[in-house]
């Protein structure tokens, strides 16, 4: 028993029933263990919850970096944002799950915390779309909007897909490249063609798949 196995029990019990409804009990359960033993883990599961939620955010935040570092110009450091996001939210769905959906259950300390670290994600693609409307790549309204309209589209990944469905993760995140590019009014005539595949490994907190068909 490890630290990683008590996370991804506790992502699983978060992901299922919502982390107001989840006891200790719950998360121990899944891990295999007694409450009692849990504790030696973590003191809390709101220890548990904010882990988990500084895993994702802080690897999302160097990936994003690479991806903005490795490629040329706002089109290609954009396809390769959104390939990152929608490789994570494929990968390890419980996990982007519960940190889409749980950060209000945090205390406010704990809260200031993972919104600091998702501002700090999300930096890296306001950067990225504030350059490309600058060089007069991208063609939005409203930059803002923009953004958040992105990372929603790429979030709900989560939600449906499923490795063994109707799309491999290479063509899934060319769908979502060429997607975006329309969201950002890119006059790119070949979305497909810019930025490379992102290969991912679930996070250590995420609980082995599920098998479902999709």
């Amino acid at each position: 028993m490890d630290l990683a196995t008590i996370q991804q029990a506790s992502v699983r019990a978060f992901a299922d029933r919502g982390f107001a409804a989840t006891g200790i009990r719950d998360i121990a359960r899944n891990a295999g263990v007694t409450s009692g033993a849990l504790y030696h883990y973590a003191t809390s599961k709101e220890e548990l919850l904010i882990a988990v939620m500084r895993i994702s955010l802080t690897e999302l935040s160097r990936l994003a970096a690479e991806a903005v570092t490795d490629q040329p110009e706002p089109a290609s450091q954009l396809a390769q944002l959104v390939r990152t996001h929608v490789a994570l939210q494929a990968t390890s769905p419980q996990t982007a799950l519960v940190v889409d959906r749980e950060v209000r259950a945090l205390s406010e300390d704990n809260q200031r915390a993972a919104m600091s670290l998702r501002d700090d994600y999300e930096a890296h693609w306001r950067t990225v779309l504030d350059a490309g409307i600058a060089e007069c790549v991208f063609d939005v309204p409203d930059p803002r909007v923009a953004r958040l309209a992105l990372l929603e589209m790429c979030n709900g990944v989560a939600n449906w897909y499923r490795p063994d469905g109707a799309l491999g993760l290479a063509e899934l995140q060319e769908v979502f490249v060429r997607l975006a590019f329309g969201l950002a009014g890119c006059q790119r005539s070949s979305a497909a063609s810019i930025g490379s595949y992102v290969e991912m490994k679930p996070l250590s907190c995420e609980p082995i798949s599920r098998t479902t068909t999709g």
